[in-house]
């Protein structure tokens, strides 16, 4: 024999199937609320965008002069004692798999070291950056010119001197 329940009108039944139609309502807004979020996390620039440092030094290349800001290659520079890896892009190996991705790294190298040189940009990634396997802080580059962002890492991939780092970025074969 089966027990049949009486339908239940009261305000704590009310209530749930209340809450019920509003988390219908709003959970695909919610959904495309979390995937943009998501989106521009893993993107990197809204973290970049968080206490910025201005930096205004003049750089030369490492090993040649001496200065206390140089850079190592085509995408790493040393301030002081700090190792920093710019972030957003992949730029070539200065002892490459063979003489034309040497050249090419040679090129970024000389390219990284001229953007900096043309004026303050910014560093992002906070007072306390994370760090890759190799202990150097991770960061971004950008210059704000006349109330527009021009960001080092397209810049290079514009250029054709870096590859893009992301996940969606694919590995360059710098030698072919």
């Amino acid at each position: 024999m089966t027990v049949v329940r009486p339908p239940q009108f009261d305000r704590r039944w009310q209530r749930k199937r209340r809450w019920a139609a509003r988390w219908r309502q709003w959970r695909p807004w919610l959904i495309i609320v979390g995937l943009v979020a998501l989106t521009l996390i893993l993107s990197g620039k809204p973290t970049a965008l968080r206490d910025p440092v201005e930096v205004d030094r003049a750089f030369t290349l490492c090993g040649e002069g001496s200065s206390a800001a140089c850079v190592i290659d085509g995408d790493t520079v040393a301030i002081g004692q700090r190792r920093i890896r710019l972030t957003g892009f992949d730029t070539p190996e200065l002892d490459g798999a063979c003489p034309a991705e040497a050249a090419k790294a040679r090129e970024a190298r000389t390219a990284l070291r001229d953007w900096l040189n043309e004026g303050a940009f910014l560093l992002g990634g906070g007072k306390d950056a994370p760090r890759d396997r190799y202990g150097r802080e991770l960061r971004d580059a950008w210059r704000r010119i006349e109330g527009d962002e021009e960001w080092l890492a397209e810049r290079m991939i514009g250029q054709g001197l870096a590859a893009d780092d992301s996940w969606s970025g694919s590995a360059v074969d710098w030698c072919a």
